[in-house]
């Protein structure tokens, strides 16, 4: 370049070259050792080099890059000719290529793959999630599905930011619900005529009968096992009854045996009444006080383990007009049929339309008639009921109602709805011809969700009624699936006795919403594990968050450390919401928060052991960070910034006690050191006694650290004294193992000492078994059959005499020396 249009330097060899990489190279390599902005004005050669390339060099051609940047900003400012016009302007700006950005995809049991979620409507979500059948009480096994579904809602909500509508239901007309409140009237009727022993022997007898011929005939392995479970229980009460009986004993004997003969035959004895007079209950009223008892159970369950109530909460027994006309509007679309007063829908027709298809999620399962028969109902599945259909795979829409059940008024008669039905109508009703999401238990896949699907797109015309669905894995115990019906069940409120709300939600966190998940102790262990994790990490942040400073003292210098951290701290954050992203792994999500908060005790570790303060700014980062994330999974409450509520407080009990908590330890470590400085032993004692018994009492833990200032920590009162109880078993243990070895040690040294004082010509002569001759220092010379020791034998005993002989030495030695 040059003040003037004159070439500064020959570019005529650069312009022959054919081709602009390798153009790009040589004039890089020709610009190497030039100066090329030294002058304001390009030469005519510049713009002639500079035309020949179609953009700027790349950034390995440092000069080359330079010097076209510098052309191109002269560029708007060149007259014709090549001269300046003007003053300089800025550069063109290269944008970054970016990176890919991860979009959430769901496991959709539709296509049984994960697709991208994209939402109908913009950013809302409609979703309907199938309830519970409330006919008792409710189970690990529902904790799973409604747990699993409530973290889902509040990702999508609180962390993905959709606007999501939750419908649910409330199952409360069924025929479990029937036949149980049938049972449970006519049990409780029987019990208040107060039948004597005798009239309770004979009738669990007769109920006895085809419960066993029940029990010969399945051959479901679970059931059996169940059924065989029950039938043991009623033999063992009966053995007792039978015997008095015979025996003739008084009546003050038999009846507490017949009343617990009663109790263990409950569940034979009153589907025995239920066969004899089930028609004979008529009154509706009698259906609907068990479901509603049960309902509120279920709501207290669930608000207990803190999973959100729904948008829209719908029952059956409320939505029966609606569901008639959902029922009308199928048989008049062509895809329904009524028959003796029951209405049933025409898979083979719906299958047959161009438009439809039946069985979308489990096709391999169509003609499963034991998994039809449990979805009609066992009131149901009677031979007249199922010569009623065209086709066995067809399904009841509306069902005529038989003496001893309730019914409602129908254009087809008394009647009551089909189990399958009702989601349908009521998600219908509120979320419209199509819905974002469909929620359930994995095995409501078929028949219930496809007959949903198939009924739901007949009424609309449609085959996108639900375009998400969402199966939540099974919960076993000890690899058997959990059921109400085969009496294998954990109850929520046995289950919230033994571990809290928020560690029955981390077990649910540390596994894949989607697949079997097996509650055992060492599922809840590994929770309460990671809880405490958090928990100490959270603490000892906020123990260096009270470490007193003024305003500027809290922006630090951040060296090597800090960096390192905080790159931890975005890759966690970025592996976290990779993972939310992909079906909402939670699984890979807690574990990448585990590391986070193992990368930041380390630092913690590292910075203290230089004796150094860990930046505060940074941790508190990272525990807000964490803590935002738990408060999203549902797995803490409350507006603190950092950590688990203490002791489920809704006051702010943290910044009320701890400044007067930290008076208390300051004026504590002094004392301490007092006492050390003194050597008052009996004041270091009393300062223990407050540190591990006074202070646990009241939900605080003191730390003690040698060269550091005393850590205070604001824990649950059951979480200390239960460490305490630990901390002394384990105290007890080791001083039990102590004596043990100090006892074991001593019996050594017995033993070594009754050795010691045994001389050398004594010790083989008792061997009378082994030995018959002996020389005069006692030495054997022949076995115990009179033959000659060989050589050999002669060598490892003469061995073992001379030990002998040194050691026996050594304790005459010790008793001269008065030991």
């Amino acid at each position: 370049m040059s003040s003037s249009a004159e070439t500064a330097f020959e570019f005529g060899s650069l312009l022959q070259i054919n081709g602009e990489a390798a153009l790009t190279a040589a004039l890089n390599d020709h610009l190497a050792s030039r100066s090329y902005l030294a002058g304001f004005g390009p030469s005519q050669a510049d713009l002639r080099a500079f035309r020949l390339l179609a953009r700027p060099p790349d950034p390995q051609h440092v000069h080359a890059l330079r010097w076209y940047r510098h052309i191109s900003a002269l560029q708007p400012d060149l007259a014709a000719d090549g001269s300046m016009k003007g003053k300089r302007v800025q550069p063109p700006w290269s944008p970054p290529a970016g990176t890919e950005v991860p979009q959430l995809r769901l496991y959709n049991s539709l296509t049984r793959a994960k697709e991208p979620f994209v939402p109908q409507n913009g950013n809302k979500v409609t979703w309907y999630c199938c309830g519970p059948t409330v006919y008792d009480a409710s189970h690990m096994g529902h904790a799973r599905s409604y747990i699993s579904f409530d973290i889902l809602r509040r990702i999508l909500r609180d962390y993905f930011k959709y606007d999501v509508l939750y419908c649910m239901n409330i199952t409360d007309i069924d025929d479990k619900i029937i036949k149980r409140a049938r049972q449970n009237f006519l049990l409780d009727r029987y019990r208040e005529k107060q039948p004597q022993a005798a009239q309770i022997l004979q009738d669990v007898l007769s109920a006895r009968v085809p419960f066993q011929e029940q029990l010969v005939s399945t051959t479901d392995p679970d059931k059996k096992q169940m059924l065989e479970r029950l039938d043991a229980a009623v033999g063992a009460a009966l053995q007792p009854l039978q015997g008095a009986t015979e025996s003739g004993a008084a009546d003050e004997v038999l009846q507490p045996l017949a009343q617990e003969l009663l109790e263990k035959s409950k569940d034979l004895l009153s589907d025995w009444l239920d066969k004899q007079f089930g028609s004979e209950v008529t009154e509706n009223s009698i259906f609907s006080v068990l479901p509603k008892f049960w309902e509120g159970e279920f709501h207290r369950d669930m608000e207990a383990l803190n999973v959100l109530p729904a948008d829209v909460l719908t029952r059956v027994s409320e939505y029966v007009p609606e569901i008639v006309e959902f029922v009308r509007k199928v048989v008049s679309n062509g895809y329904g049929y009524e028959s003796n007063g029951s209405v049933y829908f025409d898979t083979q027709k719906f299958d047959s339309s161009p438009q439809h298809s039946y069985a979308k999620l489990v096709p391999e399962a169509v003609g499963d008639q034991k998994a039809l028969h449990e979805g009609e109902g066992d009131l149901s599945v009677s031979a007249d009921r199922l010569s009623d259909k065209k086709s066995q795979n067809d399904f009841a829409l509306w069902k005529a109602s038989k003496p001893g059940e309730p019914s409602w008024d129908s254009p087809w008669g008394k009647g009551r709805p089909g189990w399958h039905i009702e989601c349908s109508a009521m998600a219908g009703s509120i979320l419209g011809e199509s819905m974002d999401i469909h929620g359930g238990g994995f095995d409501l896949r078929f028949p219930h969700h496809d007959n949903e699907l198939a009924q739901s797109e007949a009424f609309f015309e449609n085959d996108y009624w639900v375009r998400y669905f969402l199966h939540t894995g099974h919960l076993t115990i000890a690899g058997c699936k959990m059921s109400k019906s085969l009496k294998n069940f954990i109850t929520i409120k046995d289950a919230l006795a033994k571990n809290t709300a928020r560690q029955l939600r981390l077990a649910f966190l540390m596994h894949s919403w989607k697949d079997t998940l097996d509650y055992s102790s060492n599922t809840m262990e590994s929770a309460v594990q990671y809880e405490k994790f958090l928990n100490e990490f959270f603490l000892n942040v906020k123990d260096i968050l009270r470490a007193p400073t003024d305003l500027t003292g809290r922006f630090e210098k951040w060296e090597a450390a800090e960096v390192e951290l905080n790159n931890s701290f975005y890759d966690r954050k970025s592996a976290v919401h990779q993972a939310l992203c992909d079906n909402v792994d939670t699984r890979t999500a807690m574990e990448e928060m585990r590391v986070l908060v193992s990368h930041s005790n380390s630092y913690i570790a590292g910075r203290k052991s230089s004796k150094l303060r860990p930046n505060r700014l940074l941790l508190e980062s990272i525990a807000t960070y964490l803590t935002s994330m738990l408060k999203v999974f549902g797995a803490i409450e409350g507006s603190d910034p950092i950590g688990f509520p203490v002791g489920g407080q809704t006051v702010d009990l943290e910044s009320t006690v701890m400044p007067y908590l930290a008076v208390l330890s300051d004026f504590r470590e002094n004392v301490r050191r007092i006492a050390r400085e003194q050597k008052v032993t009996a004041l270091l004692q009393l300062c223990d006694v407050v540190r591990d018994d006074t202070l646990p009492e009241l939900g605080v833990r003191l730390e003690d650290h040698e060269g550091q200032p005393t850590v205070v920590k604001l824990v649950d009162r059951e979480t200390l004294l239960r460490e305490k109880e630990e901390k002394k078993k384990m105290e007890e243990e080791k001083k039990r193992k102590k004596e043990e070895a100090a006892r074991k040690k001593q019996e050594q040294e017995m033993a070594k000492l009754a050795k010691m004082k045994v001389p050398p010509q004594q010790m083989f002569r008792s061997e009378t078994d082994k030995y018959s001759r002996f020389d005069e220092t006692g030495f054997p010379t022949h076995d115990a059959e009179g033959k000659e020791l060989s050589k050999g034998q002669a060598k490892k005993l003469r061995k073992l005499y001379e030990a002998q002989e040194k050691l026996h030495n050594e304790y005459l030695q010790l008793k001269q020396n008065g030991n």
